[in-house]
C-alpha cells in the first residue's frame, strides 16, 4: 500500500484508481477493526473530533471508519442545537455526557468546537463567550488526557469551489435532502468569516497535549484514505500499524501557524 501522488500545481491530488481505494479501504477497515478489539481488551477510551467547513466530508469519512466496528462500543455524537436548559449550563457539560468509558470509541460529528466556528460567526454566542471558550479549551483537554481519554483532533479543509460543488448537490440530489441545513446558504456568503475563526480556533487549540492534525478534503477518497492511515498510525499498537502504510504528507500534515498564509490551509 503506497502512498497517494503527490499535489500538483492546483493543490489537487492525483485520482487513486477506484480498485486501488477499495482495497486498501478494506485493509484500513480490518486494521481499525484489530485496533478496536485491542482497546477493548486494554480498556483504553479514545475520542476522535471531526471538525471542518460545510460539506468538507466528514459524514463519508466517519461512515468509513465504523462501518465494521463494534457497535456497543463505538458511538457517533453529533449534537443539535442546544436548548435554553443547555445554553444556561457551562460550555463543555453537555459534550462530557458523551466521553467514552473504557474499551469505548467516540466520534464527534462536530463537538464543543461549534463555539470555535459556527457560534461566533452566525451571532450564536457573545464575543465574550468565544473568547472564554478559547481560553478554557486547552484546559478542558488537558484534563481529558491527564484521565487518560486519546484525544485525536482532524480539521478537513475543503476549498470555495468545491463546497460549492458540493452545497449544489445537496441541493439537487433528492439523496442528500438530509444533508441539508438552514446554515448551508452562509457558508459561501461567510467564507472569510469562517476562515478568520478557524484560523484563531487552530492556533489558540493546538497543543502538545491535543495537537490539531490538518486534512485536505477536496479528494473525498484521498482524504478518506488518509484519514484512516492516520488513525491506524496514532491509535493501534504498533503490531497493527506497521502493516498500513503512513498517511501522504501531501494530504495530512500538523497544524502550525505558518499553514494559515502558506497555502496549505484555503483562504
Amino acid at each position: 500500500m503506497g502512498g497517494l501522488v503527490g499535489l500538483s500545481d492546483s493543490n489537487k491530488v492525483n485520482p487513486m484508481p477506484k480498485v486501488a481505494y477499495e482495497n486498501e479501504l478494506a485493509d484500513l477497515q480490518l486494521a481499525l477493526v484489530r485496533f478496536q478489539q485491542a482497546a477493548m481488551a486494554s480498556g483504553e477510551k479514545v475520542v476522535i473530533v471531526f471538525e471542518g467547513r460545510d460539506a468538507a466530508g466528514k459524514d463519508g469519512a466517519i461512515k468509513r471508519i465504523i462501518e465494521h466496528l463494534s457497535i456497543r462500543n463505538t458511538r457517533v455524537v453529533a449534537l443539535p442545537k442546544p436548548s435554553d436548559r443547555e445554553r444556561s449550563q457551562w460550555y463543555f457539560q453537555r459534550y462530557i455526557a458523551h466521553l467514552p468509558a473504557a474499551g469505548e470509541l467516540v466520534i464527534f460529528n462536530r463537538s464543543w468546537y461549534n463555539r470555535g466556528g459556527v457560534e461566533p460567526v452566525m451571532g450564536f454566542c457573545t464575543p465574550l463567550e468565544h473568547q472564554q471558550f478559547l481560553t478554557d479549551v486547552p484546559v478542558f483537554e488537558t484534563m481529558l488526557a491527564q484521565s487518560q481519554v486519546q484525544l485525536v483532533k482532524l480539521w478537513i479543509d475543503i476549498s470555495k469551489n468545491e463546497q460549492a460543488k458540493r452545497l449544489d448537490d445537496r441541493r439537487t440530489n433528492p439523496l442528500k435532502a438530509l444533508k441539508l441545513s438552514p446554515l448551508d446558504a452562509e457558508a459561501q456568503a461567510r467564507w472569510s468569516d469562517y476562515s478568520d475563526a478557524r484560523d484563531e480556533m487552530l492556533t489558540a487549540s493546538h497543543t502538545v497535549t491535543a495537537p490539531w492534525t490538518c486534512i485536505r478534503g477536496d479528494d473525498k477518497p484521498a482524504a478518506r484514505i488518509n484519514i484512516l492511515r492516520l488513525l491506524v498510525h496514532r491509535l493501534a499498537p504498533k503490531s497493527i500499524a506497521k502493516q498500513v502504510a503512513p498517511p501522504d504528507t501531501a494530504v495530512v500534515f500538523p497544524f502550525e501557524v505558518s499553514a494559515l498564509s502558506d497555502g496549505r490551509l484555503e483562504r
